[in-house]
């Protein structure tokens, strides 16, 4: 790697140790064994979640993946479009939930900005949904995560309504973000889109309440379903 940088001129030294490190990882991933079963855009979200420094996430409508309970996550995969069989349901599934052994870990710090409305929405029936939202409660008390909680009286909301999943990299160079579309995700690593999303996050964290506010939200919007 760093015969090949020489080669190129890459004058960049964090940048070229960091690509080093990552080449020199052999490691086969759970993800791997979806390969055959699941789009590829997946496996990718899951390696890229793997291999963070860091991940700051936002949702308006629906609560992030890794945050999800199974039964939360089937309720949204059967109104997928087009719709998917039985058992493409079940693999997204389990897909999804093997994603939240990142959360487990004392790194990469996961910051999940969630809008109130994503809370309050009822996927699944009154009894899912309060279900998810305990499982909320309990995960926004690991170490390594920080729930963040837009309510509906804030003042500003400086962003478009999309899902944003930002994963930083060893460096700000590989730094990338997945915008989820109607048409599908995206990924962006351009350096002057990072920074956008980087000042657009930083923006929407600053109108959340605290995490012990937030939680004390998602507390009361329990008992109210």
């Amino acid at each position: 790697m760093h015969t090949l940088a020489q080669i190129y001129g890459c004058t960049d030294q964090p940048l070229v140790d960091a690509l080093a490190v990552m080449a020199a990882d052999r490691t086969r991933g759970w993800w791997e064994e979806y390969r055959d079963t699941l789009p590829a855009r997946l496996l990718d979200l899951a390696e890229m979640e793997h291999h963070a420094t860091a991940l700051r996430v936002t949702q308006v409508i629906n609560v992030p993946g890794p945050l999800e309970t199974p039964e939360h996550a089937r309720a949204l995969f059967r109104e997928a479009v087009p719709a998917l069989r039985p058992h493409e349901i079940e693999y997204r599934i389990s897909h999804r939930i093997k994603r939240q052994a990142v959360l487990h870990r004392e790194q990469p710090p996961y910051t999940a900005i969630v809008h109130e409305a994503a809370l309050r929405m009822q996927f699944g029936g009154r009894d899912v949904a309060r279900a998810q939202l305990r499982h909320v409660t309990e995960m926004s008390e690991h170490p390594a995560v920080t729930l963040r909680v837009i309510p509906f009286d804030g003042t500003s909301f400086p962003t478009t309504g999309h899902a944003i999943d930002y994963f930083h990299g060893p460096v700000a160079t590989l730094d990338t973000v997945e915008v989820d579309t109607a048409h599908g995700s995206e990924l962006v690593d351009a350096a002057g889109q990072l920074e956008k999303y980087r000042l657009v996050l930083d923006r929407m964290e600053a109108v959340t309440l605290k995490p012990g506010p937030s939680r004390d939200l998602v507390h009361r919007i329990t008992q109210d379903i």
